[in-house]
């Protein structure tokens, strides 16, 4: 194999998981090539330009059903387990996602995402409670895990207590990306198995004693398509469960340690809070907590950057590569969060755009602005972090932040002006 063709396995090695920025430049240099994959042995044509990908993302000849593989048939799957909506194609992509998006967004509740805004600022702000007098934390354990986990329990209806329980499981799930491929399906079945029980219990659980949760209202549902069929049912909860908090770990995780290393760009968010969306939009574009998108395949040829990928090959999307792509973005290595024209991929692009993106930005929004503000002088213990095993959700696995104090939720912002000199990125 030629070093050209092993970049992605390179990508995948954890030895590179602090910075595989150099790599994806690398493979920018090819829009479109065939890649020596690190997961499969059987190989994956990999896009990494902006303006590639995006195509791809809004082309019906990339499928999102691994069963229309010729190199693959669908094995990564867990045997016997329904494929949630964001493995399908339309129409039963379609009207499932609009199944579960009648309870969670638009155009049936077009402020539901607002009116948790409240119950995430308080959950935030009471996790911050919890570390004054503390000189030392640890970000992720601290902060970015227990909030958005706290969230999406709420919401589905999903017993804080159980997290022990179904953490195990996610785990499992989420770094058996970086096993060899043979364990990799065997764990992924096992913890998958295992948390789609947990999630067939609870719907049933709800189904009798129903509550204002998203599993009451999704389980009974007999709106103008029908019902979701319990196998749909119990896999969506499930997505829900953890894509609604393992990659909002990694944007929250990701965000800090950028701040960390930028003091300058953090201080002038103190000053200016208002510019706090544009930060994050920043952040998921600078360090997006999903890297790539390893599980597209082709219908048919599809010509792109004067490459012919063959139909029923399997495609994988560098989102992080796009992100950073200067034919879109000016000084692309840069954090920036005053950028303009931000239309990144940290939440993809087409008809798979992030079901739960709304929720994210909500959650990184309210915390960013509650640790700006009460965090004095953060400040990395160590860098970089260790990482999680993962290369597709990429993010620290623990943040160490040495604090002058945590401020009280009441006390005003420090008046004090901090020079830029000190704080130069």
């Amino acid at each position: 194999m030629s070093q050209d063709t092993t970049l992605l396995r390179q990508v995948y090695g954890y030895a590179n998981r602090a910075n595989p920025y150099p790599l994806w430049a690398k493979l920018r240099q090819t829009p479109v090539c065939w890649q020596e994959d690190g997961a499969e042995e059987a190989g994956t044509y990999v896009v990494s330009t902006y303006r590639e990908i995006v195509a791809l993302l809004h082309d019906p000849r990339l499928s999102s059903d691994l069963r229309n593989s010729t190199q693959t048939g669908g094995r990564t799957r867990a045997p016997n387990a329904p494929y949630t909506f964001i493995s399908l194609d339309p129409p039963e992509h379609d009207r499932l996602r609009r199944l579960a998006m009648r309870h969670f967004g638009p155009p049936e509740r077009p402020a539901y995402i607002e009116q948790l805004r409240p119950e995430i600022s308080r959950i935030a702000s009471s996790l911050l409670d919890q570390l004054q007098g503390q000189r030392q934390i640890d970000f992720v354990d601290d902060f970015a895990y227990p909030l958005p986990v706290a969230v999406i329990c709420r919401i589905l209806g999903v017993p804080e207590e159980d997290e022990p329980r179904f953490h195990q499981w996610v785990k499992a799930i989420v770094e058996s990306t970086a096993l060899p491929a043979e364990v990799q399906r065997r764990q992924r079945e096992q913890a998958s198995n295992q948390l789609h029980r947990y999630m067939a219990e609870l719907i049933e659980r709800h189904r009798r004693q129903p509550g204002a949760d998203l599993l009451s209202r999704m389980a009974p549902d007999t709106g103008p398509e029908g019902r979701m069929a319990d196998p749909y049912l119990v896999a969506t909860a499930t997505l829900l469960l953890v894509a609604g908090h393992e990659t909002t770990v990694n944007l929250l995780a990701n965000g800090m340690l950028t701040l960390s290393r930028h003091p300058a760009v953090l201080a002038r968010l103190r000053s200016a809070p208002d510019l706090i969306p544009a930060a994050v939009e920043e952040m998921l574009r600078y360090e997006p907590p999903v890297q790539l998108l390893p599980n597209r395949t082709t219908l048919g040829e599809i010509p792109l950057a004067d490459t012919t990928i063959p139909r029923g090959v399997v495609v994988t999307l560098a989102l992080a590569a796009g992100n950073r792509d200067p034919t879109r973005f000016q000084e692309p290595d840069r954090f920036n969060p005053e950028r303009r024209d931000n239309a990144h991929l940290g939440f993809g692009s087409g008809i798979h755009y992030c079901f739960g993106g709304p929720l994210a930005r909500a959650e990184a929004q309210i915390a960013f602005a509650e640790l700006v503000r009460r965090l004095e002088q953060p400040s990395l213990v160590v860098d970089p972090p260790p990482y999680r095993p993962s290369p597709v959700l990429r993010g620290p696995e623990h943040l160490r932040i040495a604090v002058e104090r945590v401020r009280a939720a009441e006390e005003p912002p420090a008046r004090r002006s901090v020079s830029r000199s000190r704080y130069a990125s």
